[in-house]
């Protein structure tokens, strides 16, 4: 079974970094690359999101529970495959995970210009997500 409480303050959680990300993001483009405090602000509460919506996917996949996921990027698929997640949304989102991946081990260089369109273009998809969790954490 899985623990409302730990799912609900994982989700506080996620929209406490999401308004910093507000904050980021409230500088300009220009702002943000020629300022490495702020560059590297944005990288960590993207990463600090994505770790909290991965510690909610393994939560659920471990407790509920559902088939293991083989990376974290397939938990979203799996929550999708039980209709937690909309099949669709899991999709959109799931490569946040590589985007997290790239961020945290600097597999390659970041094109900073696109990494600030993504995120800039897609940051509701985190407030989309928790709404998502929250729906399923209210019937379950």
């Amino acid at each position: 079974m899985i623990d409302r409480d730990f799912v609900k303050t994982k989700l506080f959680l996620i929209k406490s970094y999401y308004e910093e990300l507000e904050h980021i993001l409230s500088f300009s483009d220009k702002e943000i690359k020629e300022d490495f405090i702020k560059l590297r602000a944005l990288e960590r509460t993207i990463q600090l999101l994505v770790d909290e919506i991965i510690d909610i996917n393994n939560h659920i996949v471990k407790y509920y529970p559902l088939k293991l996921p083989s990376d974290f990027q397939s938990s979203f698929f799996i929550l999708a495959e039980n209709h937690i997640l909309p099949k669709s949304f899991a999709n959109k989102i799931a490569p946040i995970v590589g985007l997290r991946n790239r961020l945290v081990h600097r597999y390659e260089n970041i094109d900073i210009d696109l990494l600030l369109g993504l995120i800039r273009k897609n940051k509701e998809d985190f407030f989309e997500y928790v709404k998502h969790i929250l729906n399923f954490v209210g019937e379950s």
